[in-house]
C-alpha cells in the first residue's frame, strides 16, 4: 500500500461498486482490410466503463459496474440487431460499394450511451 495515497495498486474488482462510474464510451476499430477483399465486414469494438452482459430491463440499471449491450444497423436500415457478445461483428454478403454499419452501445433499457458509424467500401469481385 502507497502510505501518501493509500492506494494498494489494484484495480476495483468487478464485485465492488466504484465510487462513482464514468461514462461508457465506445471504441471502434476500422474494418479488417484482408476481410473486406473478400467481401466480409468485420469490426472489432470494445467498450470502456461498461460490460458487455445479455440483462435487459429497469433492473439492469442498478447493476455495477454498468452494463449494456450494442445495437447494430447496416446502411441506415430502419431495423437493427442487439448483441451482447462482446465478440467481433461480421457482415457478409453486401453488394460491392459503398456501405456504413452503425453500432450503437446502449444501457439495459437499450437507451443509446455513445455511437460510432463507419464507412468502408466491399471491392468488386
Amino acid at each position: 500500500m502507497d502510505s501518501a495515497t493509500g492506494k494498494t495498486g489494484f484495480d476495483t474488482p468487478a464485485i465492488a461498486a466504484p465510487p462513482s462510474q464514468p461514462k461508457a464510451q465506445l471504441i471502434v476499430a476500422a474494418p479488417l482490410p484482408e476481410a473486406l477483399a473478400r467481401g466480409l465486414v468485420v469490426l472489432q469494438y470494445r467498450a470502456e466503463n461498461l460490460r458487455f452482459v445479455d440483462v435487459f430491463g429497469e433492473a439492469g440499471l442498478k447493476i455495477v459496474p454498468r452494463i449494456g449491450h450494442i445495437h447494430v444497423s447496416v446502411d441506415d436500415s430502419q431495423w437493427h440487431w442487439v448483441d451482447a457478445s462482446g465478440e467481433p461483428v461480421i457482415v457478409q454478403g453486401l453488394a460491392p460499394g459503398e456501405h456504413r454499419i452503425r453500432i450503437d452501445l446502449a444501457d439495459p433499457t437499450h437507451r443509446v450511451i455513445d455511437s460510432s458509424t463507419i464507412a468502408f467500401v466491399i471491392p468488386p469481385k
